[in-house]
């Protein structure tokens, strides 16, 4: 049977390749999305990007519900703010890997705290797309 992976992105991030290509790189969210399918055929993916902290939080809840095998998951400015999603990855199941695009701990002071990683996990930060991977790899072996 096919692992069920989610893959949530928030706030911004579809605008990646054109926001800010020096911390976030060139390449769209669409194009992250097709190579981790090319890397991962096997996988049962499903991607969303929202930029409403609510809608978000319905994600996560709806894949508790359906049994997911794993979240990889980028909340973008809400990593540094937002309890409520917090406490979302900590009530559900599924294990959740925190990704970011950029090395967070090398910019400014408010991006290196986050609500988020305390709950997952693990997080990949700084490694670019490549991240995105390595969480998917990371979950695959964890459920194996």
């Amino acid at each position: 049977m096919a692992s069920a992976l989610l893959v949530l992105n928030g706030p911004n991030l579809n605008l990646l390749g054109i926001r800010d290509p020096d911390a976030y790189g060139t390449a769209s969210l669409d194009t992250i999305e097709r190579e981790i399918e090319e890397a991962f055929p096997a996988v049962d993916f499903t991607f969303r990007q929202d930029n409403s902290e609510g809608v978000l939080i319905d994600h996560l809840h709806a894949a508790h519900e359906q049994g997911v095998d794993g979240v990889v998951f980028n909340p973008g400015g809400y990593t540094h703010t937002s309890v409520a999603l917090r406490d979302a990855v900590d009530a559900i199941d599924p294990p959740t890997v925190e990704v970011h695009l950029s090395n967070v701990h090398a910019r400014e002071d408010f991006r290196r705290t986050s609500r988020i990683a305390p709950v997952c996990v693990g997080q990949m930060s700084g490694f670019g797309a490549a991240g995105y991977h390595l969480a998917v790899r990371y979950l695959l072996n964890r459920v194996s």
